[in-house]
């Protein structure tokens, strides 16, 4: 726990002859977090609100320009000797209370000073709408006067009614959902199709406007004001928005925690109701437009929404819920706290809050939301310069500029210029030197262990496929399906009715023809050779009926183990040419088939693999090894297995007009590897699994130089 502040200040003495108060108009209201009292203080004029402890009120309260501040400050020393806070407190209270435009100055120049605070919070925001260029917002009217003309209407849905008629509908839209998901499924395949795309951003604008209104009403209801609403260009994409801060004064945090899952409960009921109109409508527009509002409805509320990490209405709903106001700058100044606590030795740093659990929740989001912020953006600016490369390129070097150039800069001018390190500043630098120096020393030059895998499948290497020569329906199994059989034993008998008619046919016209043969060499010698072609014809024509008619029994072309786990239900039916009757595999041996990708195949082609080993699906914990191995050097788009693309579970992309799913979108590498086999481990033919190669152990840094620099080529081709 962080020692109190000291009573006095060396400061103090350029304050305390000043004569500050609260601006007029400025409110105070009470609020309770984790059972203790705190109040907000909200300046209706830029709906600002600052939060600050009873003790801390005491003395605001009592400023007045007929005292001083030190007058003031001793009035609260002797009234509250144990709860009055100390002179560093008071400063670092009043210059957070002067930038947030709360104080009044009786002077001259406060005029002066009011405008100039103004101009560098105008400038502040510029610089940050400059730096947040994926999501610009341009307010563009005050919504609070529509709003306090239809609250008699709108209003009575937000009650126990209105909760009880939400459910209803939402029970309604999850019984369709649940009851036609297959075609749900299969429609969400022409989301993204060009033809869609109009109907998709027309359900966006509609959700997103309903959303947000659905905020501004619910804090309407509860007493707030709603004076801002506009356009936010999310990845340039204009959608609206508004500004609902006033719910942030609200006593009640179940209210405060409504205001913020109103926009995804109008969703969810909207989403219902679409639910609803797209099952009871036949294909066209309107039906296309209710599943697009549905889809925009769920996705939105699933991966933005919810989601505390990012600053929408999971983040507002879990500061409420946690108790925790400005719960992101309160994470930022607890992590603030360890490193000048513990790295830097601040002993008198002072944590934002005291109790051992928040302090757990504020470490965990700092550092959680501070991680997925980075991944989502990064690949937010991926998809932007997948269309848009010039527009991603600038939006790349913006948060480059806002992520790593500022934040360096600022840091660098806190070690060498903060007051609070005056006597730490040798240690905080030496700290900052040493970590930095560490942390290149353990990506560039400490080896880590390197490795990749590969998908694949398990082959036997003799193996062939049993099909059917001649059509025909199946009579007599002659084989147990998974019992060993030799090459030319017999494994099932067909029946062909037709096939038997022609035999019958081809054999009465032979007969027929040598009987008419015989008769013309006797009395028409220039019908000889008509008929002689005839018959050698006919014969021609039994020669392969009587091949069809004993290909009618499937026999085994190699020795093996004949694997047709359904072929018993196939007796009587009927099999067209070259239907697949199962499998004749060698269980002898064995490879492992793997498809390298182009990022991985360079590495595989200029590195000696240290130790190479095979996990199957379902066995992964038993590695099996491997012989030897064999690099197929030349490019390939066939899968051996349709398991191992998208279609069919596997990590491949596939290409779409395929319809076995086995054309790749891009081309790969072959490793035929050939493995040990194992007790263990059940050896079939196309089980899939992984190939682990090992590499000589190599610094992290260069692999992720060598990684970023693949995506750019592969991607953008530079």
């Amino acid at each position: 726990m962080s020692e109190a502040p000291p009573t006095f200040s060396e400061s103090w003495h350029r304050i305390a002859n000043q004569r500050i108060s609260l601006r007029q108009g400025v409110h105070a209201r009470r609020q309770s977090f984790r059972g203790q009292r705190w109040i907000v203080l909200e300046n209706p004029l830029s709906n600002q609100f600052y939060r600050i402890r009873p003790e801390a009120y005491e003395f605001v309260a009592r400023l007045q320009p007929a005292k001083t501040v030190e007058e003031v400050w001793k009035e609260c020393l002797a009234r509250f000797p144990d709860t009055a806070p100390g002179q560093e407190s008071v400063i670092q209270l009043l210059s957070q209370l002067y930038f947030a435009n709360l104080l009044q100055y009786d002077q001259a120049t406060d005029s002066a000073q009011l405008f100039k605070r103004y101009k560098k919070t105008r400038q502040r925001d510029l610089k940050a709408k400059f730096l947040n260029v994926m999501f610009m917002r341009f307010p563009l009217l005050d919504p609070d006067e529509w709003l306090v003309k239809t609250m008699p209407w709108v209003g009575k849905l937000i009650s126990p009614a209105g909760a009880i008629l939400w459910m209803i509908v939402v029970g309604l839209g999850l019984r369709v959902v649940m009851e036609q998901f297959s075609e749900l499924k299969d429609q969400s395949q022409s989301v993204l199709a060009p033809g869609n795309l109009f109907l998709l951003y027309a359900g966006l604008i509609m959700v997103k406007s309903l959303h947000e209104f659905g905020h501004a009403y619910f804090c309407r209801k509860f007493g707030g004001e709603v004076h801002v609403m506009g356009v936010m260009l999310m990845i340039f994409t204009p959608i609206p928005y508004m500004d609902a801060t006033s719910s942030w004064g609200f006593r009640s945090r179940w209210k405060r925690v409504l205001v913020g899952a109103a926009g995804m409960i109008v969703e969810l009921f909207v989403a219902a109701i679409a639910a609803m109109v797209w099952a009871n409508t036949a294909p066209g527009n309107l039906h296309n437009l209710a599943y697009n509002i549905m889809f925009v409805a769920s996705v939105s509320t699933i991966v933005f929404n919810v989601n505390p990490l990012l600053r929408y209405d999971g983040y507002y709903i879990l500061s409420d819920f946690l108790e925790i106001p400005n719960l992101a700058q309160q994470a930022n100044k607890q992590l603030r706290f360890w490193v000048e606590r513990y790295a830097f030795g601040l002993r008198r740093a002072e944590s934002p809050v005291q109790g051992a659990r928040e302090k757990l929740w504020l470490t965990t989001f700092g550092i959680t939301s501070g991680l997925y912020r980075v991944v989502v953006f990064s690949g937010i600016l991926l998809f932007v310069a997948d269309s848009l490369l010039l527009i991603g390129i600038i939006m790349a070097l913006a948060c480059a500029i806002s992520w790593i150039a500022v934040p360096l800069v600022k840091f660098v001018k806190y070690l060498t210029t903060d007051p609070k390190l005056e006597r730490q500043r040798s240690r905080a630098i030496g700290v900052t030197s040493l970590v930095a120096a560490s942390l290149v020393i353990l990506l560039q030059l400490v080896p880590f262990p390197n490795h990749f895998r590969a998908q694949g499948v398990l082959e036997a290497k003799q193996w062939n496929q049993v099909v059917n020569e001649t059509p025909g329906s199946v009579e007599t199994l002659l084989a147990s399906p998974g019992a060993a059989v030799k090459a030319g034993q017999e494994l099932l008998r067909l029946r062909n009715p037709a096939l038997e008619l022609e035999l019958a046919s081809a054999r009465a016209s032979i007969d027929e023809t040598q009987a008419r043969l015989r008769q013309a060499m006797q009395e028409a010698s220039a019908n000889v050779r008509p008929l002689a072609s005839r018959l050698e014809a006919v014969s021609k024509r039994l020669a392969h009926l009587e091949k069809d008619q004993k290909e009618l029994i499937i026999r085994a072309r190699q020795d093996g183990v004949w694997i047709s786990p359904q072929i018993k239900d196939y007796v009587g039916r009927w099999l067209t040419r070259g239907s697949s009757l199962g499998l004749l595999v060698d269980p002898s041996s064995f490879e492992f088939n793997a498809t390298i990708v182009q990022e991985d195949a360079d590495r595989l082609f200029s590195s000696t693999l240290a130790k190479t080993e095979v996990r199957l699906f379902g066995q992964a914990q038993t590695a099996l090894g491997i012989h030897n191995y064999k690099v197929i050097p030349g490019e390939q788009r066939l899968l051996p297995s349709a398991a191992l693309g998208w279609g069919g579970g596997g990590e491949i992309p596939v290409a779409s007009d395929d319809p076995q799913g086995r054309k790749t979108v891009e081309p790969f590498f072959r490793v035929r590897a050939e493995v040990k086999s194992s007790e263990n481990i059940s050896m079939m033919h196309g089980r899939a699994g992984k190939i682990r190669f090992t590499l000589p152990d190599e610094p992290l840094l260069p692999r992720w130089i060598r990684s970023l620099r693949q995506l750019l080529q592969k991607r953008y081709q530079l």
